[in-house]
């Protein structure tokens, strides 16, 4: 679908324009300026997405919006964007996302506000051309570029950690690129461009795919993250900024995922189908074993961290369970897990960047994170609690919230392939239960053991619009999954036909 206005190109440079002239606002005035041009900034955006969503044509699974301008022919690189369901879903995230980070943030953030900010929309913009990219070097591009504005945002609003952390981040996930980088050459130079969708048709031998497969692993098992290369999450969330964990958890999480199925799934799908049991087996470590490791956490950001990777498992779970369930004949069933892995990836998006923004919220008051510490908050901020309640069941996956309508699709999908498998993931329900009520009723409940909890205000003005928005995004999807499932049902379709066809 071609349109003349290059919508795409304004959702990825418009903020990165805002950036600047946020930048050039300066910290004058208390920084109001820069935060005004900011938020605005990311009004304009999320006035883009409409038409974004309202001409995509759902019953397509062609890309669409398509842009292509020549940039290095020589060399098969040029600059090729387009949307399908999928991308589309992650792009709107995306913006409500970084809208939400800035609002939640808007008072706690005291210092070199105009920088803060402008790091904000420079990752929005870099996030979005990850989505819309149709070219495998374009994509890489925008894929390392995002390391740099989340490792600033780390490494100097951070905490007393931070500057461990954000180089720990960015050396985990620049160096798992490297591979990545590797198979796009070998695969340009066999098609002649590195046009994306031309990889989609290319004949690849098995060994060429299961090469091709790993090197792609290692970059998105470590972006997701995976068990074992998942230990840079906890240290970057614990060190970052409220803002940082929002987005970090919302949206940079969801592009190793993204990664497994826009390449590894449709590019080697024979490797996929024989690594499935592998991949199957990683992704039931981090729904379980991570699940207990999150129970003992002391460090509430901690254990909101350790329950992030044990949700991100279901989402690989959905992907690779669609080989044992086409394989026992349900054939039917094989879209149930994947769709339910893509919901789960957008409910995730809501619930822990909420659930982050609260204890940034409660740390910038209370200066600390140990669940040791708290006690009796909802004799102080009844508002909050009731909210945090609410963040809290969704993680926990209870009925009626949209934390359950994902897990449910992946663990019935999975039922139809194996009882076991799915029986292994309906232990994140159990799991998730004790972890999340454990903290919500040590933090919230009980009396006041901490006299700074007794002079502490209950959240009010943006504070409530950003939570409301959250807890709104919560609650309709949980009880009305449609919008959702419907936008991303023909890509999601597209996708499992291309990695259950062999190319061999």
């Amino acid at each position: 679908m071609m349109t003349q206005i290059p919508l795409l190109s304004l959702l990825i440079w418009s903020p990165i324009v805002g950036a600047v002239f946020t930048l050039m606002a300066g910290d004058k005035r208390q920084s109001t300026w820069a935060r005004r041009i900011s938020l605005l900034t990311v009004l304009i955006n999320m006035a883009l997405c409409i038409p974004l969503y309202l001409n995509f044509d759902q019953s397509s699974a062609s890309m669409q919006f398509t842009e292509y301008l020549r940039w290095l022919p020589a060399f098969g690189i040029d600059y090729e964007l387009g949307v399908d369901g999928i991308s589309v879903a992650l792009i709107l995230l995306t913006t409500f996302t970084t809208f939400v980070a800035l609002i939640a943030t808007w008072h706690s953030i005291k210092t070199k506000v105009a920088q803060y900010s402008a790091a904000f929309l420079i990752m929005q913009g870099l996030l979005v051309g990850v989505f819309t990219s149709l070219n495998a070097i374009l994509f890489y591009i925008f894929w390392e570029a995002t390391l740099v504005p989340m490792f600033l945002i780390i490494g100097i609003w951070g905490s007393d950690n931070r500057v461990y952390a954000a180089i720990k981040f960015f050396l985990y996930t620049f160096l798992g690129s490297v591979l990545m980088l590797i198979a796009f050459i070998y695969l340009g130079m066999k098609a002649g461009t590195f046009s994306l969708l031309s990889f989609y048709t290319l004949p690849i031998g098995m060994t060429a795919q299961i090469l091709i497969f790993v090197a792609f692993l290692l970059s998105f098992a470590i972006k997701v993250p995976m068990w074992p290369v998942h230990t840079w999450l906890p240290d970057a969330h614990t060190e970052a900024p409220a803002g940082g964990s929002i987005v970090l958890a919302a949206v940079l999480l969801k592009l190793g995922a993204y990664g497994f199925l826009r390449f590894s799934l449709p590019i080697a799908p024979d490797a996929s189908h024989y690594l499935a049991w592998f991949m199957i087996a990683l992704s039931l470590i981090a729904v379980i074993y991570i699940g207990f490791v999150a129970i003992v956490q002391t460090d509430m950001k901690k254990l909101i961290a350790y329950s992030s990777i044990s949700h991100m498992g279901f989402v690989t779970l959905g992907f690779f369970v669609i080989y044992l369930i086409v394989k026992s004949g349900h054939v039917e069933q094989v879209g149930l897990a994947f769709e339910g892995a893509i919901f789960v990836m957008i409910s995730h998006g809501f619930i822990s960047g909420a659930l982050f923004a609260a204890v940034g919220y409660l740390y910038e008051r209370l200066h600390t994170r140990q669940i040791k510490d708290f006690g009796g908050i909802v004799n102080t901020m009844p508002l909050m609690a009731s909210f945090v309640m609410l963040f809290v069941m969704g993680n926990a996956g209870l009925p009626g919230t949209s934390g359950f309508v994902g897990e449910f699709m992946v663990i019935l999908g999975s039922a139809q392939a194996n009882f076991w498998v799915a029986f292994a993931a309906g232990t994140t329900l159990m799991l998730g239960a004790a972890y999340n009520l454990w903290m919500y009723k040590r933090v919230f409940f009980g009396d006041i053991v901490n006299a700074q909890v007794a002079l502490v205000r209950d959240i009010k003005g943006f504070e409530v619009f950003a939570f409301g928005l959250l807890g709104l995004m919560v609650l309709f999807f949980g009880l009305y999954p449609a919008p959702i499932l419907n936008l991303v049902h023909t890509s999601a379709q597209h996708i499992l036909t291309l990695g259950t066809m062999t190319k061999l």
